[in-house]
């Protein structure tokens, strides 16, 4: 199977054909740094990093750019609503580039936690003004700008497609739209480029331009930064849902109308976390999570990444305690399988190196015909716009196939893990360690190997080996541990 992504432009299924073969370029919207990202945001960032991590394994040159937006905007992609970022500034008592860089800090750090790989190229708003307000010039020159108000609008009727990405008609909207939003404009979708008049005084960050001292319009951003690093025509745009009335309608416009050709060829968008089946995760409702807050309550990060691969990034995902409490059980589950396989192989006895272990995963090419079989439907999976449910369940399935060595098995996982990014080696060979550990302190079977045991238990008795499966009950009897089975599961105390 080809790769084949789900592009917006056009609503289907398309191959994957790169400008240049064997390079992939692509940007991905990054955070407002004015509050915390919410675990909603953070959706869109582990998807997208399922997208880089899965370009690499298939053997791509990536070129990831991911914007920072430290220039304030405003709530609502129309141009209409408060600056977020002078809001929080104001009631935070601190300057506009304060803020912007304690929340950058804040990102970066959710990133970190959940082994999200960090883009090629991150580019700060406020460090490309200039390339900004070289691209309104030429979308100035091209005949597709008003000034009103003292400010610079694009016109959306000077671009004929306007409102292709989202299957909007311009003139269906002209005829329903509201056209008391800004009186300064032509028609209530024109967007502004730059601001000279803005709608609050004493605006914190302002530059000199062709149009008067002011600030760029949020829409303009992307556009800039994406070509500088990128090219004028480059592979792949993502981002959330929430993007393609507005934003990315506005970034298409803007480009498109400055370079007279055609700007992105696949548009990608994850759909949104919500906390019930009609409720969106929001800061500006106030109805949003932090991973801090998830940390708090006693899940690690990569519970929550877990979480997210367990759904196709197009499809609606609905968070609960209940669903963490799954996505916990099942990460523990599979690292105790994981670290009974580091048992079972020749790395029991010396130290579990994770990295070279996926490089040498990586590069390993004479795997056995079982292995090859769950490689083959992971890689089919990961080449159907990115199926990340499907691509899991081929590891959770290989770590428990007794077909494989456990040597081959390691790298097996290792491989996999390279694109699922779980730390599964890592987790796992501590988690022996631990074990061993506390087994050597008290004389006996420690707690997480208690916990393989009861895995391997269960899969005997699955698999009606109950000679196994008694016999492992007998050997934790003997040494105090009492199991009792439940219809939740199995537990165990200390007799």
């Amino acid at each position: 199977m080809a790769l084949r992504f789900y592009n917006t432009m056009g609503r289907t299924m398309e191959e994957f054909k790169p400008i240049t073969p064997g390079k992939a370029g692509f940007y991905g919207c990054g955070p407002t740094v004015y509050n915390y990202a919410h675990i909603g945001n953070l959706r869109a960032y582990v998807c997208w990093d399922l997208l880089d991590r899965t370009l690499r394994y298939l053997g791509y040159e990536i070129t990831h750019v991911m914007n920072v937006t430290d220039i304030g905007h405003l709530s609502g992609d129309a141009d209409e609503g408060e600056d977020k970022m002078v809001k929080t500034a104001k009631e935070r008592g601190q300057s506009v580039l304060q803020i912007a860089d304690f929340y950058t800090q804040a990102f970066f750090n959710d990133i970190d936690r959940l082994n999200i790989r960090r883009p090629d190229v991150v580019c700060k708003a406020t460090e490309h003004v200039q390339d900004m307000i070289d691209l309104i010039k030429r979308i100035e020159a091209n005949g597709h700008t008003y000034m009103a108000g003292g400010n610079l609008y694009y016109d959306v009727t000077t671009y004929p497609d306007y409102g292709k990405l989202a299957c909007l008609n311009l003139d269906d909207l002209k005829a329903g739209a509201r056209i008391d939003v800004d009186e300064n404009k032509k028609n209530p979708y024109d967007f502004v480029l730059w601001f000279t008049k803005s709608k609050f005084e004493n605006q914190a960050l302002t530059w000199d331009s062709p149009w008067g001292r002011g600030y760029p319009g949020w829409h303009i951003e992307c556009s800039a930064m994406s070509m500088k690093y990128l090219g004028e025509h480059f592979d792949l745009h993502t981002g959330g849902i929430d993007h393609i009335p507005i934003h990315h309608t506005n970034e298409i416009a803007q480009s498109e109308g400055a370079t007279g050709k055609k700007w992105v060829n696949y548009w990608l968008h994850n759909e949104f976390l919500v906390l019930s089946k009609s409720e969106k995760m929001s800061k500006s409702s106030g109805n949003f999570l932090t991973l801090q807050k998830v940390i708090d309550e006693g899940y690690d990060a990569l519970d929550y990444r877990l979480f997210l691969l367990g759904g196709h990034y197009r499809s609606q995902l609905a968070f609960s305690w209940d669903s963490m409490d799954s996505a916990k059980n099942s990460r523990k589950a599979l690292m105790q399988r994981v670290s009974k396989v580091i048992a079972e192989s020749s790395l029991k006895d010396g130290a579990v190196n994770s990295a070279e272990l996926e490089s040498a995963a990586m590069a390993k090419t004479d795997w056995s015909e079982a292995a090859e079989a769950y490689l083959d439907k992971f890689k089919d999976a990961l080449e159907d716009d990115l199926s990340s449910p499907r691509a899991l369940s081929q590891l959770q399935t290989a770590v428990k196939d007794a077909a494989i060595s456990a040597d081959e098995k390691i790298l097996l996982i290792a491989r996999m893990d390279f694109v699922l990014g779980l730390k599964l080696i890592e987790g796992a060979a501590k988690m022996l360690a631990d074990s061993q550990n506390d087994a050597g302190s008290k004389g006996d079977t420690g707690d997480a190997a208690i916990d393989a045991l009861i895995v391997e238990r269960n899969e005997a008795k699955k698999a009606k080996n109950f000679a196994r499966a008694d016999q492992i009950r007998d050997e934790l009897k003997a040494q105090g541990i009492i199991l009792v089975d439940t219809p939740q599961g199995t537990t165990w105390k200390r007799g």
